[in-house]
């Protein structure tokens, strides 16, 4: 059994440096049929890593904002159920994993937010690194995030595996009120600074605005669910593009005969 803690441990690290670079494998359906070959038991790990995926579909890091970490709530959940489940049924194993995805996956979104606090440290290095033209150094900077990435994901798995789930709340318990309510807060601030610093980088010209007000009457007044209301914003966003694009080709076809037509004068 301690072979599959660290064969797993060894994953999770190799899982968390790639979600930092392809993002290959970060989601529960492939994640948890790994596990599951790991252990012996694929069919359980399939009906996991699906229900996890329905559950985790719509989440991702939005700008600034940490997402829980559906990466480690897979591969502990995946791996404490499956080795918990003796008999092989399969629907224990989904609610057991189900029941310990989300906890797990919540405690890793605050290791994720210490370890990125830490990475921004860099920053200035970067910085220099970048007005010096340093290619190379460039190149090595990449390696001290990346591994932290690895190990904030496989040093967690590898305790709650040996340990087992109770170890991740005691861990939990045992952090000061002051650090949990400091996380609490950041937590509460960071999705209104991700989304703010998003609309920044997307909304750049003053008549995209205007979306942005129409989509807030459409949820807040005329309480339209999100299907509808994403719905109505393709075909805005389809009529703004062929706008757009109409007005930019007939500009160029207007350039284009001004200049035809200031050639010939010349040639006279």
């Amino acid at each position: 059994m301690i072979a599959n803690i660290i064969i797993i441990s060894v994953l999770a690290f190799i899982i968390g440096i790639d979600d930092v670079s392809t993002k290959f494998f970060r989601r529960p359906l492939l994640i948890a049929p790994m596990i599951g070959f790991i252990l012996g038991d694929v069919p359980s790990s399939l009906a996991i890593g699906a229900t996890l995926e329905i559950m985790w579909m719509g989440i991702g890091n939005v700008g600034a904002y940490m997402a829980p970490d559906i990466i480690t709530g897979t591969l502990i959940s995946t791996s404490l159920a499956i080795m918990s489940t003796t008999d092989g049924n399969i629907e224990t194993a989904v609610a057991t994993a189900v029941t310990l995805a989300i906890p797990t996956s919540l405690l890793a979104q605050q290791l994720l937010v210490l370890i990125q606090a830490a990475n921004v440290s860099l920053n200035p290095w970067a910085k220099r690194l970048a007005e010096n033209a340093n290619v190379k150094g460039t190149f090595w900077l990449i390696w001290p995030p990346a591994i932290l990435t690895g190990l904030v994901r496989a040093i967690p798995t590898f305790i709650a595996l040996y340990f087992g789930a109770g170890v991740i709340q005691t861990a939990v318990d045992a952090l000061p009120e002051l650090v949990i309510d400091g996380l609490q807060t950041a937590g509460a601030i960071i999705p209104s600074v991700g989304i703010a610093l998003l609309m920044l980088a997307m909304i750049k010209k003053f008549e995209l605005w205007m979306f942005l007000i129409l989509g807030f009457v459409f949820s807040a007044y005329l309480n339209l669910d999100i299907l509808p209301t994403t719905l109505i914003a393709i075909v805005f966003a389809v009529f703004y593009e062929m706008m757009t694009h109409n007005k930019a080709t007939n500009a160029v076809a207007t350039n284009h005969s001004v200049q035809i037509q200031e050639e010939g004068e010349y040639d006279l």
